[in-house]
């Protein structure tokens, strides 16, 4: 049987689409990713989640995409690496794999409407901080003899670092922006925006989000440093 297909708007979105869903699988090849496709005021749009198992709690990464204007509305859970081989970019269009048991956090989504705009900021004022936190993090680590670095050690170490306010947008945590940057978010030109829904924070560019729960158990996110 022939898989069910999504016009997207041009190859750029399929590109762009592309490059998002590789990024989530180089830290879980098994990643499983939520999307949803709506007919937005500005036409249909792809919404796709995931998330970002990045040590002791997580991360959604979203990334959206414009459709064509036939698209069908649809809301399913997928394998990232199916979708990822259902990606066309010649031919514009986004094969739909088969369903599968969404995890846990899938059933739990950032609401879409009612953000409170709470600042903003720019990639290049938060970059500085940001690599600094990196480096940080891989000099901790090296300190930690090896027959203790384990992984809970390394989530402790992780959680102290990344739970700390960002300079340029206090009221979201350093995570945050780790996470846009493990996703490609963060280009060299990007304005950063940061906004609060109830118990979400989310920080927006104009390539995709990020967003997390102030209150979700466990609110630290461990990052292993990334190659520069």
């Amino acid at each position: 049987m022939t898989a069910p297909r999504l016009p997207l708007a041009d190859s750029t979105e399929a590109a762009d689409l592309a490059a998002f869903l590789e990024r989530l699988l180089r830290f879980d090849r098994a990643a499983a990713v939520r999307l949803q496709a709506v007919r937005a005021g500005q036409g249909p749009v792809l919404a796709v989640f995931g998330r970002l198992p990045l040590g002791s709690a997580g991360v959604l990464a979203v990334r959206s995409a414009r459709l064509g204007e036939e698209a069908a509305e649809a809301d399913l859970t997928v394998s990232a690496g199916q979708l990822l081989e259902g990606v066309d970019e010649s031919a514009a269009t986004l094969g739909l794999p088969t369903p599968v048991t969404g995890p846990a956090w899938a059933g739990l989504l950032p609401p879409r409407s009612r953000w409170e705009r709470t600042g903003a900021t720019t990639a290049p004022a938060v970059m500085p901080e940001l690599m600094a936190a990196v480096r940080e993090f891989k000099e901790r680590t090296a300190e930690i003899p090896e027959h203790h670095r384990t992984r809970a050690a390394l989530d402790a170490l992780a959680d102290g670092i990344w739970s700390r306010p960002l300079g340029a947008l206090p009221e979201l945590p350093l995570r945050a922006a780790h996470a846009a940057y493990v996703v490609g978010f963060l280009t060299p030109v990007a304005t950063l925006t940061a906004h609060r829904s109830g118990t979400w924070l989310r920080l927006s560019a104009p390539a995709g989000s990020v967003a997390l729960r102030t209150a979700a158990p466990g609110s630290g996110l461990g990052l292993s440093p990334l190659p520069r």
